[in-house]
């Protein structure tokens, strides 16, 4: 495989050279468009601005909002000057966001004023009161030091935040030679955007991407659609996850096609907009297109002109498959395997695989990338169709977690493989099937959980003795979060009381849907806690209140 080298802002440069009139990206819903060099001044103003205020290669800019049409502008803005794009889940509340800017050392945090129930701009007054006081710029916050300046994407004027066209505006007057200065600086190799992934040791860990990283990786992923300058395509997966910036927009970049954006996801939103810009392909996690096909309004939408896609995030029912293949025109809708840590792909099925393939299997590895089936306990390679541990080697491994270098080290051997705590198999011809996993992880309708973060959570509730978090199985979101309490003698907490006070510190996928307060938890012989049996005693409790309420 011939590697692109190039920093993401020179390779946005040449792409934008090719065709400048040609269209990059669209919002449907307001007929918002951009061709790829009306877009490509617009990151060169917004790229300028923050050199204005004071960003330096190297430097973290957060950025915290749903889909909105600057979302990209930065991307491509700090990627131009080398300053590093950190993605901040938009359901994240005061608790998770307190520990991203401290821990990824951010030194701008651009967002939006809110999201469905959580309010940015109150939980960021509340987490930097000296906000309200301090000049543009010059922040000074006692419990984030690096902090120095706020962004609000959007027109208003907020006291102490600067707004995206204030940047835009003194961007427009900073002189153009010391953008291309610093981007002349700026390797494949640096790092380009740093995602945070829930961690088995409790809090998320900063995973560190390069240029070469995702652009590459973005480049296989188009060219297994069979991408080219023609498509267009519907993307209604948040972009701070890397199925909406790399499976997304590094292979819709790669190929110069066109992205059909939507702010959040709508069932109905998504048909229009396919039927509206006639793409030809969307993107989704599994809940996502059943949302759709089984909208009442479904029929309504003519969506000939779909071709393929990609449903992923989650392991794909085979029926749900089944359906987009047939109702769905996407007889070419693809799957991919991977990890944050990853790039995210390891392995994709391609428009050419016969659909059983597509539908039971999660491809073959990507160029580039080795892929390989270890025994967890041996780290040797497995037989065929023999049950292991999936790892990869290549160009995709992430450079690792920031300032984590022990954490880095238990998931990337001394050999460079990564190994992904998923078990799986690979058949005689190179197809690799996903059976299970070796680690603790909930998948909740695409979103990964790990259940030792809110079990540390918790804890921090007074009258909480210990917790054990399970995934429950669950129609709608494949499984959802169940936890088991002991509570200390006396206290008077209800399971209700717990449920309410998760749901207003931590993002509402992460708060457990049911709690269950227990006097002790099923233990092995050698006092370990049986997690399955938890799982198994969640499902029969809810069976028996689902039986007494009718």
């Amino acid at each position: 495989m011939h590697l692109i080298e190039d920093s993401l802002g020179k390779f946005f440069e040449k792409q934008v050279a090719i065709d400048p009139d040609h269209e990059f990206i669209i919002y449907p819903d307001r007929n918002l468009r951009f061709t790829y060099g009306q877009f490509n001044e617009r990151v060169n103003n917004l790229a300028k601005g923050l050199l204005a205020i004071g960003i330096k290669k190297g430097d973290h800019v957060g950025i915290w909002a749903k889909n909105v049409p600057d979302w990209l502008t930065f991307m491509f803005a700090t990627a131009k000057i080398g300053a590093v794009l950190v993605t901040v889940n938009t359901a994240y509340k005061s608790h998770e966001v307190e520990y991203v800017l401290k821990q990824s050392d951010m030194r701008a945090l651009a967002l939006i004023d809110s999201f469905r129930d959580v309010d940015y701009l109150e939980i960021m007054n509340e987490l930097v009161p000296e906000l309200k006081n301090s000049e543009r710029g010059r922040l000074k916050s006692k419990k984030f030091p690096c902090l120095k300046s706020i962004i609000y994407v959007g027109q208003e004027k907020h006291r102490g935040i600067y707004s995206t066209n204030e940047l835009l505006l003194l961007g427009s007057h900073y002189p153009d030679d010391e953008l291309k200065e610093i981007m002349e600086s700026v390797t494949g190799d640096d790092v380009v955007n740093m995602q945070y992934t829930s961690g088995t040791t409790g809090f998320p860990k900063g995973v560190m991407l390069t240029s070469k990283n995702i652009l590459n990786n973005g480049l296989s992923i188009g060219d297994r659609q069979k991408f080219t300058y023609k498509d267009r395509i519907c993307l209604p997966v948040p972009l701070f996850h890397c199925f909406g910036t790399v499976l997304g927009i590094m292979a819709i970049l790669t190929h110069r096609a066109t992205v059909v954006m939507l702010e959040v996801f709508d069932p109905l939103l998504a048909l229009a907009a396919v039927q509206k810009e006639k793409c030809t392909a969307l993107y989704g996690v599994p809940t996502m297109f059943i949302a759709e096909y089984t909208h009442p309004m479904f029929d309504m939408f003519d969506l000939s002109s779909l071709r393929t896609g990609i449903m992923a995030g989650s392991t794909c029912p085979i029926e749900a498959m089944k359906k987009v293949v047939k109702d769905m025109h996407c007889s070419q809708i693809t799957s991919v395997y991977g990890l944050t840590e990853a790039s995210p792909g390891m392995t994709q099925t391609t428009v050419d695989d016969p659909v059983e393939l597509r539908v039971e299997t999660v491809g073959k590895s990507f160029p580039g990338v080795e892929v390989r089936v270890v025994d967890p306990d041996t780290n040797e390679p497995v037989p065929t169709n023999t049950v292991g541990e999936l790892c990869c080697r290549g160009y995709n491994v992430m450079k690792g977690y920031y300032k984590m270098s022990e954490e880095t080290k238990k998931v990337i051997d001394e050999d460079g493989w990564l190994h992904s705590g998923d078990l799986g198999t690979c058949d005689e011809n190179g197809y690799y099937r996903i059976t299970g996993r070796i680690k603790d992880m909930i998948i909740r309708g695409g979103e990964n959980i790990y259940p030792r973060e809110i079990e540390e959570f918790l804890l921090t509730i007074p009258g909480v003795t210990d917790v054990q978090v399970v995934g429950i199985p669950d129609k709608k979101y494949g499984e959802i979060v169940g936890a088991f309490v002991i509570l200390n003698k006396g206290a008077d907490l209800t399971e209700a009381d717990i449920r309410d006070y998760a749901k207003r510190k931590i993002a509402r996928y992460k708060a457990p849907k049911h709690v269950f307060i227990v006097d002790e938890f099923p233990l092995t012989a050698s006092g370990k806690i049986q997690k399955y049996r938890l799982r198994e005693l969640a499902v029969e409790l809810l069976n028996k209140q689902d039986e007494n309420n009718n």
